[in-house]
């Protein structure tokens, strides 16, 4: 039994560790306090039991396509803004670091119940392990002109708030805080290491696959606004406050059900309100130096787009679809032809949607991501996920990492993206190394500096013999070229090989530098074509790039109509 502000919970003993679940850390967020900001738990006077995860933040489920490699458990009810605490010894004294999971999901769907983050492995580590619901879709991320922006991100803050005043009852140390997720979760990280209201509230974050980012404000209107058309209400907090759970999640549903990570559309996302966000994050912390003293761990898988677009056989439709899908991966990214050019030349092997899939993920993902690195050299450490899952077609795609991280590979719920005899060697490797960073700072390679180091995992078939092989080259730190060759590597540092058939870690340098190059050179040439020092562009350039957006804006179109995309 532990006491929390709001009042003593009772957890239950499981193999050693104590696990608490369904604590609330803020009050229902129905009734009047739909589309608000969160407030207080009201308090109570028993024992309030933790044996079992609370409710569930509306959402709806899977598609059959995702539901065969994702879990998604639904727990009914309203006191859905809960949180559950693993901890090896919950006692004030033990000061213990903690770590704090944001879950992904797309900002619509996921949950802290999701076996895959089952904090049993952190807590053995020593670790306090701490993982949070909050609002999703249009009750988290709805943008109402008589409401507050951004409820599911104020949830993850009074989430951190709770943690702050309650965490040194279960065995943690407040200020010894690492604030982690994946996908949204980890875009929400990093809108949160930005926020005004959350500084000192973490010393570390890890970013898993996302980015701080924040949407356009209209694209967020447009969903709410094809919600109010299709329910013939306005569109306003008030009248959605009116509107059925289920129905509205139904209307959520359809509505969004051609929006993806890949190629865009209407969508819930982080806007900048003026109040909790008020500017870019990612401005904030790469020119504005916000929360200098976080030390950060950041990453990505190395085929994240295959989750998007290999069920339902959509990387066959993709290639299918050729120019049209390169057009609309342009218009993604607001790029013109150098660029897909560049990575043909690059990868002349690769097929269209795999093109436009490492497009898509370089722009929008690792890109910003080594930005956030390069500005905080010396204190940030990136990683890349590469072993392919044994399910078909997958890769090393977005989420596959999870359950290594987690070491929760037995569970069924893992094996569903990763295949059945997923190698634990790699979860040893990459649990440690997690653990590590969030008990020291450092998970034990190279912090980013002008060498661009990046830790890669997993990667199959270059073992102690392969490499000894090489010329000039010898295991335990070795330096030659070509590992990783597919992502354009350097150099790299082997440090664990038993023999060519183990999943192997090293370090490479320059991983991807010469894809992210080809957007740093397309963003120099559109600075000086447009920027203000350049001559004024003739009339007929103009029309010519007008012209080129209408195309490209119906190249995506057209693509979405063709059905090579849809909502997870």
């Amino acid at each position: 039994m532990v006491r929390t502000p709001y009042g003593a919970v009772r957890g239950r003993n499981e193999n050693g560790i104590a696990v608490f679940r369904g604590i609330p850390y803020a009050a229902p967020p129905f009734g009047p306090r739909r589309f608000r900001p969160p407030v207080p738990p009201e308090t109570w006077d028993e024992v309030r039991d933790a044996g079992a995860f609370g409710a569930t933040p509306p959402k709806p489920p899977y598609s059959e396509a995702f539901a065969h490699y994702l879990s998604d458990p639904d727990v009914p009810g309203d006191d859905c803004l809960n949180l559950n605490v693993w901890t090896p010894q919950p006692t004030p004294s033990a000061r213990l670091p903690v770590l704090v999971w944001l879950h992904g999901g797309a900002l619509t769907r996921g949950s802290s119940a999701v076996p895959v983050y089952g904090g049993w492995k952190f807590a053995h580590d020593g670790i306090v392990f701490v993982s949070v619901n909050y609002r999703l879709g249009v009750e988290g991320y709805g943008l109402f002109p008589d409401a507050p922006a951004n409820p599911g991100l104020r949830d993850q803050l009074a989430a951190l708030e709770w943690v702050h005043r309650a965490i040194e009852a279960f065995g943690g140390d407040p200020d010894a805080v690492t604030l982690a997720g994946q996908s949204a979760g980890a875009i929400s990280v990093g809108a949160l290491i930005a926020v005004p209201q959350a500084q000192g509230l973490f010393r570390r974050a890890v970013l898993q696959s996302g980015p701080p980012e924040v949407f356009e404000r209209d694209r967020v209107r447009r969903m709410v606004r094809r919600m109010a058309s299709r329910l013939k209400i306005p569109a306003t907090a008030e009248a959605f406050g009116g509107v059925d759970r289920d129905v509205l999640l139904r209307a959520q549903a359809e509505v969004g059900r051609l929006s993806s990570p890949v190629l865009g559309g209407p969508a819930f996302g982080i806007v900048i309100d003026g109040d909790l966000v008020p500017r870019d994050p990612l401005q904030a912390l790469v020119d504005e130096n916000v929360a200098r003293g976080v030390d950060l761990l950041l990453g990505w898988t190395r085929d994240e787009y295959r989750l998007w677009l290999v069920p339902g056989g959509l990387m066959e439709r993709v290639d299918r679809l050729g120019p049209v899908a390169l057009a609309g991966a342009m218009a993604r990214c607001h790029c013109g032809h150098e660029v897909p050019r560049g990575y043909r030349a690059l990868h002349p092997e690769a097929g269209t949607a795999e093109l436009v899939g490492q497009m898509v993920t370089d722009k929008l993902l690792r890109l910003p991501l080594q930005q956030l690195a390069e500005a905080r050299a010396g204190a940030s450490y990136v990683y890349e996920f590469a072993w392919p899952s044994l399910r078909p077609g997958l890769g090393a795609c977005h989420g596959l990492e999870l359950g290594f991280v987690f070491d929760t590979g037995e569970t069924p719920a893992s094996a569903k993206l990763a295949g059945e005899g997923a190698p634990q060697a790699l979860a040893d490797t990459m649990h440690r190394a997690w653990a590590r960073f969030v008990a020291t700072g450092d998970p034990g390679w190279e912090a980013w500096g002008a060498s661009h180091p990046v830790r890669v995992f997993g990667e199959v078939g270059r073992g102690r013999a392969e490499l000894d092989s090489i010329p000039g080259t010898h295991t335990g730190a070795a330096a030659f070229d070509g590992v990783g060759d597919r992502a354009g590597s350097g150099r790299a540092e082997v440090d664990s090989m038993p023999h060519a058939a183990d999943p192997v870690s090293y370090t490479a340098h320059g991983l991807r530098d010469r894809e992210l190059s080809l957007w740093t050179v397309a963003e120099a040439g559109a600075v000086a074509s447009d920027g203000p020092i350049a001559k004024t562009p003739a009339p007929d350039a103009l029309n010519g790039r007008a012209v080129r957006r209408a195309e490209l804006r119906s190249a995506m179109r057209r693509l979405r109509r063709a059905g090579a995309v849809r909502e997870r």
